[in-house]
């Protein structure tokens, strides 16, 4: 239990918060504070940046396929994002025999480029404030009358705006719904792959090194919108014609030097700066370390059959790196929230807003035993969330469950029906039966050991030997409709998704004596009868004083310019170019070179590989203009940007607006950003351009695309 001290040393505060307002916070694009930019070294105007009279930065700028963010470099529409954003893309395009995930793609001309069915790009065409619109009548309103009177009035509000067939509008909360704000977008739905590194460049030093610096990663890929002839989102049609930008970056090439200005605009995906101490901790204490559990368990396994058969880890790269990931991520996250005295700070910080506003101190009360009220129910939900997102064979038999649930409410028209079997078809391209049994046998050991007793099924203590598991579910596994490994309707699932579908009722009878099946149900049965209500209800609770605990630090702190949490709006973030000292004797240098490459390379291996042709360019020194003060090719760079997931492929940009990185990651150190900004650890780390326009030209051998920039010497 936290315990909580109201005597602050004020001055502690204005320091602390001094230096985080400087570097920390993502903001809206509208209202920038463009004073504290140009102190820090902005040459351009907060218009340049963003604005709907004239072509503005914004306008190449776009959120990549709904979650990572992209930009055009070109005037022919040449759009450059991470590679681990574009990876799906390329993993659809490789096979056994053309991999293009180790071998890498280029397209020697347009007509080579690789149309990638189903991905889009969104641009932000306006901004505004509607929170008067929204929150008309709402006043008196509790729950739930408050949240349909808000839902009505933001459907009032988007049939009363007049728009393009090809534009739709998207009303966002701000501040926990203190605040709502509409944005106009624009969707171009032809997306071509232009090019990418092999997976030794872009995804180099894999998850070994991911979160972490130094990093020697070429991190990017590039794709380009296609229009319609008259420039206009269209369907994708080998008529089309690249897309012609109102904007584009240009891409500098010039050296970085430390204390830099730099900025970066992109899709932050999601924060939680503003929650109270005891959430803080639970998550740093509880929930964190439940997901770790689940994911390690996961990797492991999936890891060990990865690299022994080639096939497996086609299948399942992109999979793997997207359960990784956020691995990684929330283990260095638990490290920053101790190491910078998370709780602590936030335990002070809220004792000198009461010392201000004694009403503060109901909220934080009733704040606290809500917290501790849910904590059962929330880690039950954490390791019950993870276990089925990570246990694909479960996934699927929820899948099904919703299907038969869905049949039987006479929900399951020709229309969803249609879009189950799309659903199925992706999902077994990419799944092994026979490894899953093996994830999914482990997952449910840990579930059976490390959940409390009363949200067990019945009888579930049978799953806690892993052993004996592993053979139990590899049984099931074969009995099952559900992994394709028996037939139903004459057809395999995995294979013949139309036949085995054929007869609904003899499909929906099989299913309920399906062992898979069954397993499922009886785990989501007792969750749901055990811990969901009892979760959502809190959390619903939860909510609601979180919004008013929201309100009242804006309106008791004055002296802190507060920015809202990310949700996958457009953003801007800004800082310095700059190094660190994450711990004690340790130094980090703010740039990364090629030599560093080398240094790191394994013959053969799967992290570390290096191409041959790369050695070489190394080898001969053969760097062009590419090479820096240093005579080497800076690789990647770290700066006090303040980033999240959805940032990934966001564009660094210099004082002037002009391209100098490709945001890809976080330092390991500084990942609790997302819930505590410090600027001595949070640092993102960027793919540099010059390092990016050195493999395109170098290694690629493709100049034809450089061409089509404007490049910065």
């Amino acid at each position: 239990m936290i315990k909580r001290n109201i005597l602050i040393a004020s001055a502690f505060f204005s320091f602390s918060l001094g230096i985080a307002q400087q570097y920390g916070g993502m903001w809206i694009p509208t209202e920038l504070n463009e004073k504290e930019m140009k102190d820090l070294g902005m040459k351009i105007s907060a218009k340049d940046i963003f604005n709907v009279q004239k072509p503005s930065i914004k306008d190449a700028v776009v959120q990549f396929n709904g979650g990572c963010t992209a930009e055009i470099i070109s005037p022919k529409g040449l759009l450059l994002t991470n590679h681990h954003c574009g990876y799906g893309q390329i993993q659809a395009h490789s096979t056994v025999e053309n991999d293009l995930l180790s071998n890498g793609f280029w397209a020697k001309n347009s007509e080579g480029e690789l149309p990638n069915p189903g991905v889009t790009v969104d641009f932000i065409v306006d901004i505004k404030e509607v929170t008067q619109q929204i929150l008309e009548g709402t006043d008196k309103l509790t729950e739930p009358e408050l949240s349909k009177k808000i839902a009505n009035n933001i459907e009032v509000y988007k049939n009363s705006q007049k728009i393009e067939s090809y534009q739709s509008i998207s009303v966002k909360s701000m501040y926990y719904g203190n605040k709502y704000y509409a944005y106009t977008i624009e969707t171009y739905k032809d997306i071509r792959l232009v090019g990418a590194p092999p997976q030794s460049i872009g995804k180099f030093g894999s998850d070994t090194d991911n979160w972490v610096w130094p990093r020697h990663t070429g991190d990017f890929s590039m794709f380009r919108i296609y229009a319609g002839k008259d420039n206009k989102p269209a369907e994708y049609s080998k008529d089309n014609v690249p897309y012609v930008p109102k904007h584009y970056l240009p891409v500098s090439i010039k050296d970085k030097n430390e204390n830099d200005f730099t900025f970066v605009f992109g899709f932050p995906g999601r924060t939680t700066e503003y929650l109270p101490a005891i959430a803080v901790e639970k998550i740093m204490k509880e929930i964190d370390p439940a997901r770790i559990a689940v994911r390690d368990v996961a990797l492991k396994t999936l890891d060990e059959k990865m690299r022994a058969d080639d096939a497996t880890r086609i299948k399942y790269a992109s999979k793997y790196a997207s359960v990784a990931n956020y691995w990684k991520k929330w283990i260095g996250e638990v490290e920053g929230l101790k190491k910078s005295n998370a709780v602590e700070k936030k335990v002070m910080y809220e004792g000198s807003l009461v010392a201000k506003n004694h009403e503060i101190k109901s909220t934080l009360d009733q704040l606290n035993k809500l917290y501790n009220d849910q904590a059962p129910y929330a880690l039950n939900n954490a390791y019950y969330t993870e276990v089925l997102r990570n246990a694909e064979t479960l996934m699927l038999a929820n899948l099904y469950y919703n299907y038969v649930t869905s049949v039987e409410a006479g929900r399951m028209d020709e229309k969803a029906t249609a879009a189950f079997k799309s659903k199925l078809t992706s999902f077994y391209k990419d799944y092994s039966a026979e490894l899953d049994a093996k994830v999914t046998a482990k997952l449910l050991a840990l579930y059976a050991n490390k959940t409390a007793p009363q949200f067990l099924p019945a009888g579930f203590d049978k799953y806690k030997n892993e052993t004996q598991n592993i053979q139990t579910i590899e049984e099931a596994s074969k009995n099952s409709i559900i992994t394709g490994r028996t037939e139903v309707n004459g057809a395999s699932t995995s294979k013949d998704i139309e036949k085995a579908l054929s007869n609904q009722d003899k499909l929906i009878k099989t299913l309920k004596k399906d062992p898979i099946y069954q397993i499922y149900v009886t785990l989501r049965e007792t969750y749901m009868k055990t811990a969901d209500p009892q979760f959502t209800s809190l959390q619903g609770k939860i909510d609601e004083l979180q919004k008013t605990f929201m309100a009242q630090q804006m309106e008791t702190d004055k002296d802190r310019k507060f920015f809202p949490d990310a949700n996958s709006t457009l953003r801007v973030t800004y800082g310095k170019v700059k190094g660190s000292s994450p711990r004690d004797a340790v130094s980090y240098n703010y740039q990364t070179h090629l030599a560093g490459v080398m240094e790191k390379y394994v013959p053969g291996d799967y992290e570390f590989d290096v191409p041959k042709k790369l050695i070489d360019l190394y080898s001969k020194k053969d760097f062009g203009v590419y090479k820096d003060k240093t005579g080497d090719v800076p690789v990647g760079f770290t700066a006090t940007n303040h980033t999240t997931g959805g940032n990934s492929g966001s564009p660094a940009l210099d004082a002037n607006g002009n391209l100098v990185g490709l945001n890809f990651d976080r330092q390991w150190e500084g990942t609790m950003s997302d819930i505590n900004y410090d600027p001595r650890f949070s640092r993102n780390i960027m793919v540099d351009t010059k390092y990016i326009l050195f493999i395109i030209d170098k290694y690629a051998d493709s100049k034809w695309l450089i061409d089509e920039m404007k490049v910065i010497k």
